[in-house]
């Protein structure tokens, strides 16, 4: 098997953006993969350290950046915390729904925004390469 049938798609999205594919980079992506992508930093210095203890805090921090400037990851602030939690981007987006009273957190699909997108790219003269969408209400476990 090839090294690039190895690598994740995030992997290969860091490489082709010209970054070099670094332990401490492929660790943190591991992690975050492993875990559904929503975690915080603490949790991701927590779980990189189990994996290898000589990756430091400054690349793990270094490394959330780059991947929040790429795309492949968005922080989001739930729970009413000061400390973001970082999702995943799959295709540039992700989509939430949160309770406000029992913190659980719904993800769906097709949120409807792409014709919105493109009209905004178009009417702003911008490219877009992502939205983090996130709705507010009661579960129906508390509704």
């Amino acid at each position: 098997m090839s090294e690039i049938e190895t690598l994740s798609p995030r992997a290969i999205r860091l490489r082709e953006a010209g970054h070099k594919l670094t332990n401490a980079r492929l660790t943190v992506l591991n992690v975050l993969e492993n875990n559904g992508g929503h975690l915080t930093s603490a949790e991701v210095l927590d779980q990189v350290d189990k994996i290898d203890s000589s990756i430091g805090r400054a690349s793990v921090f270094r490394t959330l950046d780059l991947l929040t400037s790429l795309s492949i990851i968005r922080p989001t602030y739930m729970n009413s915390s000061m400390t973001p939690t970082y999702v995943l981007m799959p295709d540039g987006h992700h989509h939430h729904i949160v309770c406000t009273n029992c913190n659980r957190i719904i993800e769906f699909e097709n949120c409807g925004l792409g014709a919105i997108a493109a009209e905004l790219e178009e009417r702003l003269h911008v490219k877009l390469t992502g939205h983090l969408l996130e709705f507010y209400g009661l579960c129906d476990k508390c509704s």
